[in-house]
C-alpha cells in the first residue's frame, strides 16, 4: 500500500483504496479453497477432488449435459448410502456459462439446481465441479490462526504487508463427494 493511502485511512477517509489488500485476500482464500479442493502436499492435505479422482463424472461436451452429470453423480452418492441434502459446486468460469445458458429457453443452472436440496456455489479455487453432500460430519476443516495481516517493511513511498492464516482439512468420509471433471475445449 502507498503511505499516502494509509495516512488518509489514519485520517478517517471513507472511501480508501484498499484493491491491493481485497486482491490479496482473494488470493490466499482461493488458495484455501485449492487445498481443501485439491490438496497441499507440503501440509499434507488430501484434497477432496484428489482423494476421489477416480470416481469423477465427466461433464460432457455441451452444457446442456451438465444436469445429466450432477444427476449420474447423484446417483453414485446415493448407491454408496451418501445421503442429501445435496450441493453442487462449480469453479468460476462453469458457473458464469451455466447461468449464461438455456436449454429450450429454460436456463441450465435452473435444471441442476432442480436436481439437489442445498445449493449451487462458485468456488474459483476448484477445477471443475463437485457434488458434496452437506449432511455434516464428511470433512473437517481446522483454523489455527484466522486471517491476519502484518507488517515485513517500509520505504518513502509504499508499506509492504502480508496476510496468512493456518488450517488443516481432513476427509473423514471419503465417500461424501463426487468430482465432475471439465473437458478441454468445451462446446457450448
Amino acid at each position: 500500500m502507498t503511505r499516502v493511502e494509509l495516512d488518509a485511512i489514519d485520517r478517517g477517509a471513507r472511501d480508501p483504496d484498499l484493491d491491493n489488500v481485497t486482491a490479496a485476500a482473494r488470493e490466499i482464500a482461493i488458495a484455501e479453497d485449492r487445498a481443501i479442493f485439491h490438496g497441499y502436499e507440503a501440509a499434507q492435505i488430501t484434497g477432496i477432488c484428489q482423494a476421489r479422482a477416480r470416481m469423477a463424472v465427466p461433464l460432457g461436451t455441451s452444457h446442456a449435459d451438465y444436469p445429466g452429470a450432477v444427476s449420474a453423480a447423484l446417483t453414485k452418492l446415493r448407491d454408496e448410502g451418501v445421503e442429501g441434502p445435496f450441493t453442487v459446486v462449480l469453479n468460476e468460469q462453469l458457473y458464469k456459462d451455466l447461468a449464461s445458458r438455456t436449454d429450450g429457453g429454460y436456463p441450465i443452472l435452473s435444471h441442476v439446481q432442480r436436481l439437489v436440496d442445498g445449493e449451487l456455489v462458485w468456488a474459483p479455487g476448484l477445477d471443475g465441479g463437485l457434488v458434496i453432500s452437506q449432511r455434516g460430519g464428511d470433512f473437517e476443516l481446522t483454523v489455527g490462526q484466522d486471517f491476519s495481516i502484518g507488517y515485513i517493511d517500509h520505504n518513502s513511498e509504499r508499506v509492504r504487508l502480508y496476510i496468512e492464516e493456518s488450517f488443516t482439512f481432513l476427509i473423514l468420509t471419503g465417500q461424501a463427494a463426487i468430482p465432475l471433471s471439465a473437458g478441454r475445449g468445451k462446446k457450448g
